[in-house]
C-alpha cells in the first residue's frame, strides 16, 4: 500500500468519495492475495513436473552359502550395488511442464476480473449507501417545512380567523411522525450498507495475507463519512448505446473475448489441450535403464575372482489399449469440450447480461430527463400553488399537504434515478474493462464540482 492509499484508512472526519472506497478495498482484499499464491504453487509445481524422476540405488548381498555365512567361500556370492533410472513416456515430461505452465498463466486473469468485480460491488454499496445518506438529508431539509406547516395551522386554528379545522392540525402532525418513521427506515438501510462496505475497506487483518511493510496498522472505523458528491462516470464504448435496438452479437463477442473472466477461461482450455496430447503418450513406452556392480571375494585358496558388471534396459508393451489409452485419451478429449462449452455459456451470459444492462440504462436517461424537464418542476409549482391557495382561504390544507409530499416523493424518486443509472453504468463498463479504474472514469474534469 502507498504512502496516499494509507491516507484512505485513518480515522476521523475524511469523507469517502466511491473511487477512494474502491481503492481501498482493492488494497485490502484478501482473495488476491491468496490467488497469487495459487499461481506461485502451480508454477512451482510445473517445474517439479518437468524434472526425471530421482534415480534408485539398491544395495544387495546375493548368493551367500548359509552353512558357513563365508563371504568367499561360493564362487556365485558377490556384494551387488545397483543403480537404476525411468523415463517416462514420450514427451510426457515436457507436456506435463506446458500444462501447468498454461493453468498458471489464467491466474492474473481471474485477478484482472476480481478487482473489476470488487470494483462494481464497492461502487454499489457505496452509492446505495449514499443514497441513503442524501434521501434522509431531503427530508431533514423538508422537515423544517412541514413544521412551519403544522404552526401555521395551528395559528390560523387558534384564530379562528382561517379555515383551518382541527384535523388539519392532526393532519400536519401525523405527516410530520410519518416523516419520523420514514428518516428511521433510511438511518436502518445506511447503517446496513455502512457496514456492509465496512466489510471490503477495513484492513484489520491485513497484516495476516500481505507482505507489504508500507501497510499501516490503521483500522478504518465503521462510522464511514459519505462524500456528497454523487459520481458521474464516464460509459466505456458509447457507441454501443446510441439506439434501443440491440447491438449485433458478433460486436460483443469480439469485445468479450479479451475479457480477463474470458481469456481466463480460454487459458483454461489450452490446458485441457495439453491433457490430450498427455493422454497420447500413454501410447508409447515408458523406458528404464539399470546397471549394477557385483563384488566378489577371492577364493579359498587365495586366487582372484572377476568382479561383475550387469546393465540391462526395461520398457513396457502397450499392446491392449482399448480399455486403457484410448479411454484415457477419450476422457482428455471430453474434458477439454466441456471447458469449450463453459466459454460459450459464459459469453452467451454476459451478452444477455449487457442487453439487460444496457435497456435499463437507456429507461434510466429516460426518466431522468423527464423527471428533471418535466416532473420535478411541474411537482414544484403545484406544491406552491397549493400553499398560495391555502394562505389565501381558497384551498384545502390536506391538498398543502399532499403536495409537498409528492414534491418530497419525487424528489427522492429522481435520486434514486440517478444512484441507479451511475450503478447501471458501472456494470455495463465491467463488460468492457481492461483495467478496474477505467470503469469508474469520471465525465467530470479535474476540479470541477457538480
Amino acid at each position: 500500500m502507498s504512502a496516499n492509499a494509507a491516507e484512505l484508512v485513518k480515522k476521523g472526519s475524511h469523507e469517502f468519495t466511491m473511487e477512494e472506497a474502491v481503492k481501498a478495498a482493492k488494497l485490502n482484499d484478501p482473495w488476491l492475495a491468496g490467488n497469487q499464491h495459487s499461481q506461485n504453487a502451480v508454477e512451482s509445481m510445473s517445474v517439479a513436473a518437468g524434472t526425471l524422476p530421482d534415480p534408485k540405488v539398491s544395495l544387495g548381498l546375493a548368493n551367500l552359502a548359509t552353512d558357513t555365512f563365508d563371504f568367499g567361500q561360493e564362487a556365485m556370492t558377490q556384494f551387488k550395488v545397483g543403480v537404476s533410472q525411468m523415463f517416462p513416456r514420450g514427451d510426457s515430461l515436457a507436456i506435463r511442464k506446458t500444462q501447468l505452465e498454461l493453468m498458471g498463466t489464467q491466474y492474473p486473469y481471474q485477478r484482472q476480473d476480481r478487482k473489476a468485480k470488487v470494483t462494481v460491488t464497492v461502487s454499489h454499496l457505496w452509492l446505495d449507501a449514499y443514497k441513503a445518506q442524501e434521501s434522509i438529508a431531503l427530508i431533514n431539509n423538508k422537515r423544517a417545512l412541514f413544521e412551519q406547516l403544522a404552526d401555521v395551522a395551528e395559528a390560523s386554528y387558534s384564530s379562528a380567523l382561517g379555515r383551518t379545522r382541527m384535523q388539519d392540525i392532526v393532519r400536519a402532525q401525523l405527516e410530520l411522525t410519518r416523516l419520523d418513521d420514514r428518516l428511521t427506515k433510511l438511518n436502518q438501510q445506511q447503517d446496513m450498507f455502512k457496514q456492509r462496505l465496512y466489510e471490503w475497506l477495513s484492513d484489520y487483518f491485513v497484516d495476516n495475507y500481505s507482505q507489504n511493510s508500507l501497510i499501516e496498522n490503521q483500522v478504518l472505523s465503521s462510522d464511514l463519512l459519505l462524500a456528497r458528491r454523487l459520481p458521474d462516470t464516464a460509459l466505456i464504448n458509447p457507441q454501443l448505446y446510441n439506439g434501443t435496438k440491440e447491438t449485433d452479437p458478433q460486436i460483443l463477442f469480439d469485445y468479450f473475448t479479451d475479457h480477463p473472466v474470458v481469456m481466463g477461461l480460454d487459458q483454461k482450455i489450452k490446458a485441457s489441450r495439453s491433457g490430450i496430447e498427455l493422454a497420447q503418450q500413454k501410447y508409447k513406452p515408458e523406458w528404464g535403464v539399470n546397471a549394477s556392480y557385483g563384488y566378489r571375494d577371492n577364493d579359498p585358496m587365495g586366487n582372484d575372482r572377476a568382479d561383475l558388471f550387469s546393465v540391462g534396459v526395461t520398457f513396457d508393451l502397450p499392446l491392449f489399449t482399448d480399455n486403457r489409452q484410448d479411454k484415457q485419451v477419450e476422457s482428455a478429449v471430453s474434458q477439454t469440450e466441456s471447458v469449450k462449452t463453459e466459454k460459450w455459456l459464459l459469453l452467451r451470459k454476459l451478452i444477455a447480461s449487457f442487453e439487460t444492462a444496457k435497456a435499463q440504462l437507456l429507461r434510466l436517461n429516460q426518466r431522468q430527463q423527464l423527471f428533471q424537464q418535466e416532473l420535478l418542476p411541474q411537482m414544484y409549482e403545484q406544491a406552491e400553488a397549493s400553499l398560495t391557495a391555502y394562505t389565501n382561504d381558497d384551498g384545502d390544507f390536506a391538498e398543502v399537504v399532499r403536495a409537498r409530499i409528492a414534491e418530497l416523493n419525487a424528489e427522492i424518486d429522481a435520486l434514486s434515478i440517478d444512484v441507479d443509472r451511475q450503478k447501471t453504468i458501472i456494470q455495463l463498463n465491467y463488460f468492457f474493462i481492461r483495467s478496474a479504474d477505467v470503469a469508474m472514469a469520471s465525465n467530470r474534469r479535474p476540479g470541477e464540482n457538480k
